[in-house]
């Protein structure tokens, strides 16, 4: 059954998210032709009941989805979306809001104004941001926005007027944990296609009468990126199990550590095996290589979950061999 929405998915983002489509959303935030058509056929309620017409899909599923959003360097936050929702709608939030909506967190006293930083921002309607108080909802139209990071990322500011007039909504929830697994979901995906993409290119491009990926040191890389990719993978999956609602902290860290860790190598080796027209604004491989870069810091890069891994280790009286089963076992 789960396979199902995972072929929908590729079949509806193959068809309508081409590298045109995805450098028109970047070019126009707002478009929202490719916005209806996910919405459209449900992906935005994957994680709701069926009861209130979702899927309930459990994380392993989730996760197909979300690398599928890599692979085609989808510029919305449906991920983010589709957690947010969950979320709301848990709380007993009955009118949700149909628009994209973003995830960010921040600690602001009252009277302060409230900064947080959003992937994919310029295409939200709301940011669902934790606070010290719990979770609020709010709308972009009254944020005022800078550029920052990369790709689509932006720093929205509220007012403390703006953000006080908008209630608690929900507990507080670490939404920076929940944006470290959807990002390393998202950047295994992405690494995936870069290194089918590198591999094609190795295979076709001629130098001294061959393809270059018959020369050893060529090979030598694209062993070192196929490893990477699968390392990548296997800790985005291990982390996406079981129910959303139930997310393991420390596989989370883990995931976005360990895909963070390997997008930068994945990138370098990609871009190095491209040559200069990698780096061309025509060449479809900086789609996904800017956004692994943005998703490698939206979250925090892999030293923010090292130290929060050992500290994590630290402050537990078991051994440490007890919490790499804990990471491990399924």
């Amino acid at each position: 059954m789960h396979s199902l929405f995972t072929q929908a998915l590729h079949d509806l983002l193959h068809q309508e998210c081409s590298p045109s489509v995805v450098r028109q959303i970047e070019a126009q935030p707002r478009h929202r032709g490719l916005w209806t058509q996910l919405c459209g056929t449900g992906f935005n309620d994957i994680l709701l009941p069926e009861s209130a017409g979702g899927a309930a899909l459990p994380l392993e599923a989730a996760f197909d989805l979300w690398a599928l959003c890599g692979r085609f360097a989808l510029p919305l936050p449906l991920p983010e979306t589709q957690w947010a929702r969950a979320l709301l709608h848990a709380a007993g939030v009955e009118d949700l809001p149909s628009g994209p909506i973003g995830l960010g967190w921040a600690e602001v006293q009252t009277g302060q104004t409230l900064s947080v930083d959003v992937s994919a921002g310029p295409c939200c309607d709301h940011v669902l941001v934790s606070m010290g108080d719990g979770l609020r909802l709010l709308p972009l139209e009254t944020a005022q926005m800078q550029a920052h990071g990369l790709a689509l990322d932006l720093r929205l500011s509220w007012s403390a007027d703006h953000w006080a007039a908008q209630p608690v909504l929900a507990p507080r929830t670490d939404l920076a944990l929940v944006q470290a697994l959807l990002a390393a979901a998202q950047m295994s995906g992405a690494m995936t296609a870069v290194f089918e993409q590198t591999l094609e290119y190795a295979n076709q491009r001629q130098q001294f009468g061959k393809p270059i990926g018959r020369f050893q040191t060529i090979q030598h890389n694209l062993s070192i990126l196929a490893e990477q990719v699968f390392a990548a993978a296997m800790a985005a999956r291990l982390a996406c199990q079981g129910e959303w609602s139930a997310l393991s902290p420390l596989r989370a860290a883990v995931a976005n550590a360990r895909t963070s860790m390997a997008a930068q190598q994945v990138t370098t080796l990609a871009h190095g095996l491209h040559g200069a027209i990698g780096f061309t604004h025509e060449f479809d491989l900086q789609l996904r290589t800017r956004r692994l870069y943005a998703w490698r810091q939206c979250a925090g890069a892999e030293t923010h979950w090292q130290q929060h891994l050992g500290q994590a280790m630290l402050d537990r009286p078991c051994h440490s061999l007890d919490v790499l089963r804990e990471l491990t076992d399924l």
